[in-house]
């Protein structure tokens, strides 16, 4: 009885050996190192707002429903380009910050793909500025399908933000408004390729998201320990503030679709439903800042940034681009589950 009670603890023991193996081999794959550096999932909320800028930037007619807008093969080899691009340039700002970080995350995130060692810092260090070159040679290259290069001046003033925030501003008072800056020339790569002029309703949009943005980052300033009350509440003032600057587009342009421009009070019970679906967790980690907490609120956030980008869409597009802009949120949200977005 003895012997076969210690031959199962044996099988167990085996069992759950050759489990931690497995999954040691799973976390050891070159390719999720990858993915996990360069913060796959909020990459997809990048090309979002770059979608959406191109697409509020086109001219538009005053119509009910939906904006008729024919696309043409230049068009779409321009938003093609452009996505990628913004990818690109995202994927070189998170990994370029992990290869400044190293030293802060060995102490507090020791699994993370540099900490470990499942990608060397000069590997990581060298593909974040190419990935940074590429994303400016793209966007410039959109030059030969609108005819001028102010996309590649956007895309070159986006990668200097990037680095200032990855080298100097992190860390200071300056760090969430430089982040905030970055989102919002992500936003003006889209709607610089597009050959019009910048209105109001533009800047709104653009300012909106990176007011929201600048308050995500501040909220997670310190989400790998406990945070303060104070500073999570002020965090999120912040970004209800980006919310409401989005909310005020039927007050300060015309572009909006005419339903809600004569029905706006559907419009701000749309934002202020939104609003609630993104800020409950920032609520719940500021009656319990805990590190977990923060950490799920800022995911959450970023995450949303693929809904404010189709209700923005909505407001001069109508529901059929700014369902496409929704297609976005399927990838972030799925591989969110595998690969952490923050």
């Amino acid at each position: 009885m003895t012997d076969d009670s210690q031959l199962d603890d044996e099988v167990r023991l085996r069992i759950l050996q050759d489990d931690q193996r497995r999954r040691q081999l799973r976390l050891a794959s070159p390719w999720r190192a990858w993915l996990q550096l360069t913060r796959l999932p909020n990459v997809f909320t990048s090309m979002a707002d770059v979608m959406m800028g191109f697409l509020f930037a086109q001219p538009v007619r005053i119509v009910w429903g939906d904006r008729p807008w024919s696309p043409t093969a230049w068009d779409f080899v321009t938003l093609i380009t452009l996505l990628v691009a913004s990818g690109l340039l995202y994927a070189g700002g998170v990994v370029l910050n992990d290869v400044l970080d190293l030293d802060i995350d060995r102490r507090e995130r020791p699994g993370r793909p540099l900490p470990s060692g499942r990608i060397s810092v000069d590997a990581a260090r060298r593909w974040g500025y190419r990935f940074l070159i590429g994303g400016v040679a793209l966007a410039t290259a959109t030059v030969f399908s609108v005819g001028h290069l102010r996309p590649g001046v956007v895309a070159a003033l986006l990668a200097i933000a990037i680095l200032a925030y990855d080298a100097w501003l992190k860390r200071t008072p300056l760090g969430p408004v430089a982040m905030g800056a970055c989102r919002m020339l992500n936003v003006m790569l889209g709607m610089n390729a597009v050959d019009a002029s910048l209105g109001v309703g533009h800047w709104l949009v653009a300012g909106g998201l990176g007011v929201y943005v600048a308050g995500v980052t501040w909220f997670a300033r310190r989400e790998n320990e406990q945070s303060e009350r104070l500073h999570l509440s002020l965090a999120t003032a912040v970004m209800t503030v980006g919310l409401a600057m989005i909310a005020s587009l039927p007050r300060w342009s015309d572009r909006v679709i005419a339903g809600i421009r004569q029905q706006p009070q559907w419009w701000y019970l749309l934002i202020a439903a939104l609003g609630m679906v993104v800020l409950r967790r920032c609520v719940a980690a500021i009656i319990e800042p805990s590190p977990r907490g923060v950490r799920l609120a800022v995911t959450q956030c970023i995450l949303s940034i693929v809904m404010l980008d189709a209700v923005a869409c909505y407001s001069v597009r109508g529901m059929y681009w700014a369902s496409v802009i929704l297609l976005f949120w399927a990838p972030a949200i799925l591989l969110g589950r595998w690969i952490e977005a923050t």
